[in-house]
């Protein structure tokens, strides 16, 4: 019931959200046309292009823009490093180099992102083995891109966190600093995911990857709720990194899988008329569920920031700081609600892979015997 009555308050927000900005614009556009057209050289507030820039990956780590008294925007970022790879050698240098419109060695920045000015166009793997790209007129960009330099972040947080905490536990049996914090969480892990979806026999040898896949999709969920850097990277959020986790699942699965696994793909219990028809679906299934895990924590995440980012976004759409006695707590609320689906696409994540190997190690001939 509470539920529902959630549901159809917000619902009942953005309606009347909708239909303020409805007649908003009826009432401002008949009225005063030179108002909606910007002046020339001015730019107005894009919420699509903010939104996808905050989500999206960059070769810059965007602090903040400023204006000064002649309108000119000067923006703040932390350099990354550029690294390419054309016909004509390595290229290396900072982002700074090629900020705002300059140049170097025959490449820009535009939106964040490196693009050639010499008319060739970035490598893409399928489409150099599809043979419609040649690498000889292509460029390989190998640079530090913001999602890359927020995960080098998180990997040597996790290691000074667990590395720690695996010295204290070498001289005393009892967790101290974060591994108090910490081994409940791992112990429900083991307890709660590994050991009923895996068995009591063969958890041990697939821990090492749960503990690790959990909190490094936890721990980055986490980091993408704080908006100051070093933090802020929508890295859970971008399809490449998910569906790299999704992948060595797959392979995980894949070569731990037992006869019976593999009998039940290619034998299903099912009467031999139905093989072409169950053959293929089980085939199929075995990539669905990797693509799955993929695509369920990718929407997610980017869904959340998302939302986050359209509720701010309303202020400055219509202009009205008192929209922000609306937007602001309502943003605040889903924030806190994301600290809940942080940790709950990582168990989700972590107990679905365990499911996954279980389902593949899992001896069955001791159900053929009780048959």
């Amino acid at each position: 019931m509470n539920r529902k009555i959630s549901s159809l308050f917000f619902a009942f927000l953005f309606v009347l959200i909708g239909s303020f900005a409805s007649a908003q614009h009826e009432n401002e556009g008949g009225k005063s046309a030179e108002k909606v057209e910007h002046k020339e050289g001015e730019k107005g507030f894009n919420a699509t292009e903010m939104i996808m820039e905050h989500i999206g990956d960059s070769n810059e780590w965007h602090l903040w823009t400023t204006k000064d008294d002649n309108g000119e925007e000067h923006h703040v970022s932390v350099p990354l490093p550029i690294i390419i790879k054309d016909n004509e050698g390595w290229h290396t240098f900072l982002s700074k180099d090629i900020a705002h419109g300059q140049e170097k060695d025959g490449y820009t920045m535009h939106h964040g992102k490196v693009t050639s000015t010499k008319g060739i166009k970035e490598a893409r793997l399928f489409a150099l083995i599809s043979g419609k790209q040649s690498a000889s007129d292509s460029y390989f960009d190998l640079s530090i891109t913001k999602n890359t330099a927020s995960m080098l972040i998180s990997v040597i947080f996790m290691a000074v966190i667990f590395i720690g905490m695996a010295r204290n536990y070498k001289k005393s049996q009892l967790p101290k600093g974060a591994g108090r914090l910490l081994e409940p969480v791992i112990v429900f892990i083991r307890d709660e995911v590994a050991i009923p979806n895996i068995g009591s026999v063969k958890y041990k040898r697939y821990m090492p990857y749960l503990l690790t896949a959990f909190f490094f999709i936890w721990f980055n969920n986490l980091f993408g709720l704080i908006p100051f850097f070093p933090f802020g990277a929508n890295l859970t959020g971008n399809i490449a990194i998910t569906s790299v986790l999704a992948v060595i699942t797959l392979l995980i699965t894949l070569f731990s899988a037992n006869k019976d696994y593999w009998k039940h793909i290619f034998m299903p219990p099912v009467p031999l008329l139905l093989y072409p028809i169950m053959v293929p679906i089980e085939i199929i299934g075995i990539f669905t569920k990797p693509f799955a895990l993929m695509m369920r924590l990718f929407a997610n995440v980017t869904a959340g920031h998302i939302m986050i980012l359209a509720i701010i976004s309303l202020i400055f759409i219509f202009k009205s700081p008192l929209l922000g006695f609306a937007s602001v707590p309502l943003a605040l609320f889903v924030s806190v609600l994301e600290l809940l689906v942080a940790a709950l696409q990582a168990y989700i994540f972590t107990v679905l892979s365990a499911l996954f190997i279980g389902i593949a190690v899992q001896d069955h001939h001791h159900e053929e015997h009780a048959h």
